[in-house]
């Protein structure tokens, strides 16, 4: 589901400042509150816009939470984490199921332990080149994403009878047993990493209400994750919109470029009048409506006609909804910050959070509101699979 060549400018708009520095605050402020047991001063309306709706602790050795807007500066946490630990139950239960994996390169189908699937996963969706912490944390998305849709028999996204799932994004990436053998011949390090994230997490997926959530995941954010319903049709209560300060400092990409005429930018989305509007020019005619409250584009006005800013990211082919636009009359310069839908799990937040000393545990309790973390082999309909 994802993706990341490293440029960190400092020209960002004034909005992303603000916002960026807010959430760094308003983490550093509740976790402190809850590391300290009381809530100190109640925050001004603006500050508790940034807000998480939940919050997490930090490792007992810390008694004072460091600012996650520079994490690279701050000291080193203690190694002693809070870690999943697989029980047997759950660790049986997981040998005994199959996934079939369409391999869409090769136009057959792979049947391979769950395990092994979770492993394929992570090595293809995350940079094995992360903390543990957030392969861990990435092994139980995975985990959860494809028990889920054996659970409700989904079959979304699969073009061929007699598989479950597809190697491509569509579902989750997935690199293939021959891939993962090949990688393990050539960087056995970086093998044992995406193996070690499935093993310490084996058979664990996360539940809301008792049911696998729906664990969605992405690169990296603008400085906020998003509310399911601003990308897609259902408000679900674990996908919340939480401050992910750590994306900005961490993520490769994170802020890009790209310049277009105005008669281009009219075309691609499909402007009625296009010559007319283009000789009038783009300061007239183009407006930013509203934000969501992740801080993307919620609704962006061209010539009398609305569009979504998850439009507009397709159709310009952007890598986020949170843009900015710098308009003249000829050509409009957009930017563009964090890469993926927003919704869910930031991988790059993950790693900003496990560098500072977070456990995956905590990562998907942070990133997913209200979740917890329990042994697929509990759920009804479990042993049926």
């Amino acid at each position: 589901m994802l993706r990341w060549s490293i440029r960190r400018s400092t020209n960002y708009p004034w909005w992303t400042d603000v916002a960026a520095f807010a959430g760094g605050i308003a983490v550093a402020g509740t976790l402190w509150a809850s590391l300290h047991g009381g809530p100190g001063h109640p925050a001004d309306p603006e500050e508790q816009a940034a807000v998480p709706p939940h919050t997490i602790e930090k490792p007992a050795e810390h008694a004072h939470p460091k600012s996650s807007a520079s994490p690279k500066t701050q000291d080193k946490p203690s190694e002693k984490k809070e870690k999943v630990s697989p029980a047997a139950p759950a660790a049986a239960w997981s040998d005994s199921v199959r996934v079939r994996v369409y391999l869409s390169g090769r136009g057959a189908v792979e049947t391979v332990p769950l395990e092994t699937y979770v492993r394929g996963v992570v090595a293809a969706e995350m940079p094995l080149s992360f903390e543990p912490a957030a392969l861990e944390a990435q092994a139980l998305a995975a985990r959860t994403y494809i028990v889920r849709k054996l659970l409700n028999n989904d079959r979304t996204g699969v073009p061929a009878g007699g598989a479950d799932t597809i190697d491509t994004q569509d579902n989750q990436v997935y690199r293939s047993e021959a891939e993962m053998d090949e990688l393990k011949r050539t960087d056995p390090s970086l093998w044992s990493k995406a193996n070690e994230a499935a093993l310490r997490t084996k058979g664990q997926i996360l539940v809301y209400d008792g049911q696998p959530i729906e664990a969605l995941y992405f690169s990296s954010s603008n400085g906020f994750t998003e509310n399911s319903e601003e990308v897609f049709p259902e408000s679900v209560p674990y996908l919340r919109s939480v401050a992910s300060p750590w994306d900005r400092e961490e993520a490769s990409n994170w802020e890009t470029t790209s310049e277009i005429s105005v008669r281009d930018f009219y075309g691609a989305l499909g402007v009625q009048e296009t010559a007319k509007l283009a000789r009038a020019g783009a300061g007239s005619s183009i407006r930013i409506v509203d934000r969501t409250p992740g801080r993307r584009v919620k609704t962006l006005a061209v010539g009398g006609q609305e569009w979504t800013g998850e439009e507009v990211r397709e159709k310009l082919g952007l890598r986020s909804a949170a843009f900015t636009l710098d308009l003249d009359k000829k050509t409009i310069v957009i930017t563009s910050y964090g890469n993926g839908h927003g919704v869910g799990m930031s991988q790059w937040g993950a790693e900003g959070m496990a560098k500072e000393g977070y456990s995956a545990s905590q990562i998907v309790s942070y990133y997913y509101t209200g979740i917890k973390i329990e042994d697929a082999s509990k759920l009804a309909g479990a042993a049926k699979l």
